[in-house]
């Protein structure tokens, strides 16, 4: 099979993909959604759709991460950025562990796991945009 190397060719292949990916998601919604209203919460989570809804959304969002990246006209400073948005997280993380802590029924334990489970998650991504950045960065010097 050739390469295609025509970019009106490529972007409407893109285009394909994307709405296939598009009708794809909304059948998957559709189906957790009636399993939703079959079963509940539970039911709709025991469904392996599940899982690849959650899976095919994250890896979605890393890639469109690395696409705004290199659209990104002006070059910021990727430590700067990085910086701010760990001390935009932590004041997050300290604020949602202290109400969990607070809340009836939920003890400060509650309320330390949850804020390490969201500093985690929340982390990472910071961090993977920090890398992409500071690639970025890198070829444009070498340019």
């Amino acid at each position: 099979m050739k390469k295609i190397t025509d970019e009106r060719l490529i972007l409407r292949n893109l285009q394909n993909t994307r709405i296939a990916y598009v009708v794809q998601t909304i059948g998957i919604l559709c189906i957790l959604g009636y399993n939703f209203f079959q079963g509940g919460l539970e039911k709709m989570r025991e469904n392996p759709l599940w899982l690849v809804l959650i899976l095919t959304t994250v890896v979605y969002f890393y890639l469109s991460m690395s696409v705004s990246v290199e659209h990104e006209r002006k070059i910021k400073n990727p430590m700067r950025s990085f910086l701010a948005g760990l001390i935009v997280l932590i004041i997050a993380v300290v604020a949602v562990g202290y109400l969990v802590s607070i809340t009836p029924n939920f003890s400060s334990l509650n309320g330390l796991f949850l804020g390490a489970v969201l500093f985690i998650c929340s982390f990472i991504p910071l961090y993977y945009v920090y890398r992409l950045r500071v690639k970025h960065a890198k070829e444009l010097e070498e340019e």
